[in-house]
């Protein structure tokens, strides 16, 4: 059902981005469900042109599923999808962490700031993250590295959106970050590389229970 939402003060497309990427989340947007540009164009209050940007980006991300001639289809969030994009980010961020070595005291007091405000903000707490990640391995050589941890970011947003609005999660992702930062406070880059991978790998048993329980219609 495409009801009326009330979008945030940023660039139209970009706000509905998210306020379509919530709606997939939360179930307003039904798996399958083929979505009518008009109708939704309306509920968010915005023109066609942003709109458009905002399916694009939904589908690049693989939220969505654009077909010519008949438009754009809502993806299902699957737990075999999840699986295995979960399988990567593991591998691929400690990595990065790896590569980029040991911040500078300004690098880790940044680090620090960010995750205060990503412990303590009320919505957005999934870009939030992916903020904190990318600033956490910004140092590292390989950009083609960076690049697919930005893909699998978009791929798993959708993901990310529905374990982070609840703060339980939020404070573990958090204590996690604490924990990589104290150990690269330390010196100790092995160490925060291993609870960076713990951290990636950490959500996997509640999402895992939600998309259960979505499945069985026990989740919004």
């Amino acid at each position: 059902m495409q009801s009326e939402v009330s979008l945030p003060r940023t660039t139209a497309s970009q706000a509905a981005t998210d306020a379509l990427r919530q709606m997939i989340v939360d179930g307003r947007l039904a798996p399958g469900e083929r979505v009518n540009e008009v109708r939704l164009a309306e509920a968010l209050g915005v023109s066609r042109t942003p709109l458009r940007e905002a399916l694009n980006r939904l589908a690049a991300e693989g939220a969505l599923t654009a077909r010519p001639a008949i438009g754009y289809s809502v993806r299902p969030l699957t737990i075999a999808e999840f699986e295995q994009l979960y399988d990567l980010r593991p591998v691929l961020d400690p990595e990065a962490l790896r590569r980029a070595g040991l911040p500078s005291p300004r690098r880790l007091a940044e680090l620090e700031a960010l995750n205060h405000r990503f412990a303590m903000a009320s919505d957005g707490e999934a870009a939030m993250d992916d903020e904190w990640h990318l600033a956490l391995v910004a140092g590292c050589p390989n950009l083609i590295l960076i690049e697919m941890i930005q893909g699998l970011m978009l791929r798993t947003r959708r993901y990310e959106l529905a374990l982070l609005r609840e703060a339980r999660n939020v404070a573990r992702a958090t204590q996690d970050h604490d924990r990589i930062l104290a150990a690269l406070r330390a010196g100790d880059l092995e160490a925060a590389c291993r609870a960076l991978k713990r951290n990636m790998e950490s959500g996997r048993e509640p999402m895992l229970s939600w998309l259960a329980a979505r499945a069985s219609g026990g989740a919004a």
